[in-house]
């Protein structure tokens, strides 16, 4: 029995490559793809709003954004947009101060917002990229009255993984607080 399973296991390695047994190229491969799925992980990590104040009005329908120039992530307003659809509210975007005939003047609910943007080097990465570090949001009539206010803070803890989560993934719970209430 013993000679059976030599003669298999031998017939079984002589089809294999002597190079593949030698090369360092499957463990460099298995390296690649673990910091592949340690990517994936890392651009899922959990976010939560912050310092949320509603004051519990109907839900709103249609917004207008108030754009930032102090917030330089170029990200940000379409992650913004792309979350208020998600839950079913249309927005558009104007230049802060803008005036008539720019249609401005028919937005009844506004959103405006303040970020924080830092730099680090993300794992598995060889330069520097810039993240959303924070924000703050307020949702206000065209009158000022504030409708309600939520934020964003990177969280330091569980070895500063969620600062690489996509700034969507990062405003998604603050957009929702703002309009639903709740996260």
């Amino acid at each position: 029995m013993p000679n059976r399973f030599a003669v298999v296991a031998t017939a079984a390695c002589s089809g294999l490559a002597g190079c593949s047994l030698l090369s360092p190229a499957p463990t460099w491969e298995l390296v690649k793809a673990t910091g592949s799925v340690t990517a994936q992980a890392i651009g899922r990590s959990p976010s939560h709003a912050s310092d949320t104040v509603h004051y519990g009005d109907a839900p709103v329908k249609r917004l207008c954004i108030e754009f930032n120039r102090n917030a330089p992530l170029p990200d940000l307003v379409p992650a913004l947009q792309a979350e208020l659809r998600s839950i079913g509210v249309a927005s558009r975007v104007y230049e802060a101060g803008a005036g008539a005939g720019t249609g401005a003047d028919d937005c009844e609910v506004w959103l405006r917002y303040a970020a924080s943007v830092d730099w680090d080097m993300p794992p598995f990465g060889d330069t520097t990229r810039p993240y959303l570090s924070a924000a703050s949001m307020s949702l206000q009539r065209s009158g000022g009255a504030l409708l309600a206010s939520s934020g964003y803070r990177v969280d330091d803890a569980g070895f500063g993984t969620s600062k690489w989560a996509t700034t969507r993934t990062k405003l998604a719970p603050v957009v929702r607080a703002l309009i639903q209430g709740f996260e």
